[in-house]
């Protein structure tokens, strides 16, 4: 949801210059059927003016009816939905399949440090916009908040007695290198987990007939693709051809960037004998070629095509979930 978070920040930079008192709400833990996931956003205004999710519906409305009754007029504090036992006077909100749902509301007054608010919202912005990810540390006694770059890739959200501590950065990335049936599906489960995909490949007789929905689609070889834009901590690169002469170039340019994945398709045979090529012809360490998952995916016994993306992209998500 990378998009309409930047429309939630864009909105607040706008409500805030205009002089409205704003509340930042994020969705701190999710449990059983929760719609949104954590890091989930959205802004209000003080007239319940809102931009952004944090349920699909019924937390917002519960959100907005105590926003105008006169709520939430702490620096910062941590809610719960869902069940009604524990949540804020006992509001009786409820959730499909007794999901459960922790929020995190942020009050920023329009008689607060301009500055301070601003740099915030421009914080966000550049985080969302750039290519590391970051951590911002918000103390629940007073809203102070603190960034820094994230140390690990782990969950998005963690949160202590004193403090919540949120992961935020750019949208994750599925580099494609190269198009077969199996690279086919992978940008389909790609798009379909909300994944920035990319598909890059020079082969022009590869691109008959193909149509690859939403993804951005460069006829190029991945590895030019990465030496012109590099691979930020939130890219997954995955070789999917056969091709050495493709998937080879593809992972010795991988390895140079930060990218929390690589991965490229074969059989333990085949992927011994790319490891040496790596090593032998592309000077490739050790520590180089850990980085590399090959053979590519979790071991589910995959046979077709479908299994096979299935594969790659479940293990793809295991990784950046910190599993």
């Amino acid at each position: 949801m990378r998009a309409l978070d930047v429309e939630v920040v864009e909105a607040a930079k706008r409500w805030h210059a205009e002089g409205h008192d704003l509340w930042w709400c994020t969705v701190l833990s999710t449990f059983g059927s929760a719609p949104r996931e954590p890091g989930a956003l959205l802004v209000s205004r003080g007239d319940g003016r809102h931009l952004g999710s944090l349920s699909g519906g019924c937390v917002e409305e519960d959100f907005l009816e105590r926003l105008a009754a006169g709520d939430f007029r702490a620096p910062a504090q941590v809610i719960a939905y869902g069940n009604g036992h524990d949540a804020l006077h006992g509001s009786r909100v409820s959730l499909p399949c007794e999901g459960r749902l922790e929020v995190l509301i942020e009050h920023w007054p329009a008689t607060a440090a301009a500055v301070t608010v601003a740099d915030e919202l421009d914080a966000y912005a550049e985080a969302l916009q750039g290519g590391q990810l970051l951590e911002r540390r918000v103390a629940l006694a007073d809203g102070e908040s603190h960034w820094q770059v994230a140390a690990t890739m782990g969950p998005g959200v963690a949160r202590d007695e004193e403090a919540v501590r949120i992961h935020v950065g750019p949208a994750a990335r599925l580099l494609v290198a190269g198009l077969s049936p199996v690279s086919q599906f992978c940008v389909q489960f790609g798009l379909a987990l909300g994944f920035e995909v990319v598909v890059c490949d020079p082969r022009p007789e590869a691109w008959e007939g193909v149509e690859l929905g939403d993804a951005r689609s460069h006829r190029e070889l991945p590895s030019e693709f990465l030496r012109r834009e590099g691979a930020h901590r939130m890219t997954a690169v995955v070789a999917a051809t056969h091709d050495p002469r493709l998937d080879d170039l593809t992972m010795l340019e991988a390895v140079r960037g930060k990218a929390f994945y690589i991965g490229v398709m074969g059989s333990r045979r085949t992927s011994e004998k790319r490891a040496e090529r790596l090593r032998r012809s592309g000077g490739l360490d050790e520590a180089a070629l850990e980085r590399i998952h090959m053979p590519i995916g979790l071991d589910l016994g995959s046979k077709t095509p479908a299994e096979i993306a299935l594969a790659t992209v479940g293990d793809i998500v295991r990784v950046m979930r910190g599993k």
